[in-house]
C-alpha cells in the first residue's frame, strides 16, 4: 500500500493521466510538477525559479537563431536552388528523385536543425515533383517526412544542443560526432528507396539534360552550398561559437535573400519573424516546463528508483539499452524532442555511468530516436505536417514510412555495436 502514496509514481501517473486526455505536452508536464511538488511540500516558490533557470541559458540562445536562419532560407528560395541541383545530379537514376530527396534533406539538416521545419520547406517542393514524376503520393510523402529527421542527427541540430544544455557535454563535440551517423543513417534510407523504386517500378525522371544544365545550377545553388561551409567552419575553425554561428547564418540568410535571389520583400520578412518568434517561444516554453518536472522528479526519488530498476534488471549492458531504446521509442510516440530528452535524460544519466557509455556517444542515439519519434503516431510532427502538404491522412501514409524506419533502426543498430564510428571525428578533432 505504500507504493501508492510513493510521490515518484504520483509523478508519472499524473503525467500520463493529462496526456491520455489530450491535455497538451507542455501543460501537462507543468501541472503533474506542481502537483507533485505542492503535496510534498518541495517549496512552491521555487518553482518559479527552476521554470527560468531552465531557459536562462546561454547556449539555448541558438535555438532562436537557428529557427530564424531555416526559416529565412526556407522562404529566400534557398531550398529551391539546392533541389534543382541535386535533382539534375540524380533524378535519371532509378528511385532518382526519392534518392535526391534523401540527399536534399541531409543538406538541409545542416541549415535547418529541426525535423519539422525541414518537411515544411521542402516538401511543398518535393512531394508534388516527385508526384509529377509517377511516383505514389504516400511514397513521395513518406520519404520527405522520415528523411527530414536528419535535421535532428546532422549538425547544426536543434536536438543536440537541447542535450547539451541538459548533460552539459561539449556542443562542439557532439556536433562533430553527428556527422558520420548522420551520413550512415542518410545511405541506410537512400538503400530502402532505392530497392522500394524498383519494387515499384520508380525508374527516374524523363528530363532532357544539356551538358551545361549541371554548371548553371552548381551556379545557382552555390551561394546555398556555402551555408553549411560558414556555421560549421566557423565553428570548428574557433571563430565563433554555436550561438554567434547560428546569428551568422541569419545574415547570410538575408543578404542572399535580399540581395542575391531578390527573394525577401519585407513583408516576407516580417512574416518570418512573426513565425520565428512563434516557434522560439514554444521550444523555451516546454524547455520551461520540462526541467521543473525534471527538478521534481529529482526531489521525490524517481530518477535513482527508474535508474536502479534499469540497472538491477540486467547487468548486460546491451539488454539494458535495448530496454532503454524500448523506451525512448514508446516515448517518442508521446512526446515532442525537447520534452523527451528533460523527462528521461535524468533518469538514464545514472545507468550511464554505471555502464561507462559516453554521452556523446549516447546524444547521438539519443538524436536518431527523437529522428524516429517524429514519425511514430500519435505524437508524430513530421508526418503530420507531410500530410497537410500532401491532403494524406495517417493510415495512407503509415505502409511506405515502415521501410525507412527499419533503415533507421539498421543504420542505429551498427552504431549502437560499432560506437568508435560516432567517436572517430570528436576525437580527431580533438574533442576527447
Amino acid at each position: 500500500m505504500d507504493v501508492l502514496y510513493d510521490p515518484a509514481l504520483w509523478t508519472v501517473l499524473i503525467f500520463l493521466f493529462l496526456l491520455l486526455i489530450k491535455v497538451p505536452i507542455a501543460i501537462s508536464i507543468g501541472i503533474a510538477s506542481l502537483a507533485v511538488a505542492w503535496q510534498c511540500d518541495l517549496g512552491l516558490p521555487m518553482t518559479s525559479y527552476n521554470f527560468f533557470a531552465n531557459i536562462a541559458k546561454f547556449p539555448l540562445l541558438a535555438i532562436p537563431y537557428f529557427i530564424l536562419a531555416g526559416n529565412i532560407m526556407s522562404r529566400a528560395g534557398i531550398a529551391t536552388r539546392i533541389i534543382n541541383l541535386i535533382r539534375i545530379s540524380f533524378g535519371k537514376l532509378t528511385g532518382g528523385l526519392a534518392i535526391a530527396t534523401v540527399i536534399v534533406a541531409a543538406f538541409w539538416g545542416a541549415v535547418s536543425g529541426s525535423p519539422a521545419a525541414t518537411v515544411a520547406a521542402l516538401g511543398v517542393i518535393l512531394i508534388p515533383g516527385m508526384v509529377d514524376a509517377g511516383y505514389s503520393r504516400p511514397f513521395a510523402t513518406a520519404v520527405v517526412s522520415v528523411s527530414s529527421g536528419l535535421s535532428s542527427v546532422i549538425p547544426p541540430s536543434i536536438a543536440f544542443i537541447m542535450y547539451s544544455v541538459i548533460t552539459g557535454v561539449s556542443i562542439g563535440a557532439i556536433f562533430a560526432a553527428g556527422f558520420i551517423p548522420g551520413f550512415i543513417i542518410a545511405l541506410c534510407m537512400i538503400v530502402s528507396v532505392y530497392l522500394s523504386s524498383r519494387r515499384h517500378g520508380y525508374r527516374g525522371d524523363n528530363i532532357e539534360r544539356k551538358p551545361g544544365d549541371l554548371r548553371a545550377a552548381f551556379k545557382e545553388a552555390v551561394f546555398a552550398l556555402l551555408i553549411p561551409v560558414i556555421i560549421l567552419g566557423g565553428i570548428y575553425g574557433g571563430i565563433f561559437t554555436p550561438t554567434e554561428a547560428a546569428a551568422v547564418a541569419c545574415f547570410y540568410g538575408l543578404f542572399v535573400g535580399v540581395f542575391v535571389y531578390r527573394s525577401l520583400s519585407i513583408k516576407v520578412i516580417y512574416e518570418v519573424l512573426v513565425d520565428t518568434l512563434i516557434g522560439s517561444a514554444i521550444v523555451m516554453f516546454i524547455s520551461a516546463c520540462a526541467g521543473l518536472y525534471s527538478w521534481v522528479s529529482a526531489s521525490v526519488g524517481l530518477v535513482e528508483k527508474t535508474s536502479a530498476l534499469l540497472i538491477g534488471i540486467s547487468g548486460n549492458e546491451y539488454v539494458t539499452l535495448l530496454m532503454i531504446y524500448i523506451i525512448l521509442f514508446i516515448g517518442g510516440m508521446l512526446l515532442d524532442a525537447v520534452s523527451l530528452m528533460y523527462v528521461f535524460m535524468p533518469l538514464i544519466m545514472p545507468v550511464m555511468a554505471n555502464f561507462g557509455w559516453d554521452p556523446v556517444w549516447f546524444g547521438v542515439m539519443l538524436a536518431i530516436m527523437v529522428a524516429i519519434g517524429c514519425v511514430t503516431p500519435p505524437v508524430a510532427v513530421s508526418l503530420f505536417v507531410g500530410c497537410r502538404i500532401s491532403g494524406l491522412t495517417i493510415e495512407e501514409l503509415t505502409p511506405p514510412v515502415l521501410p525507412l524506419l527499419f533503415s533507421m533502426l539498421c543504420g542505429m543498430a551498427v552504431l549502437s555495436i560499432f560506437p568508435q564510428i560516432t567517436m572517430f571525428l570528436p576525437k580527431l578533432m580533438g574533442f576527447m
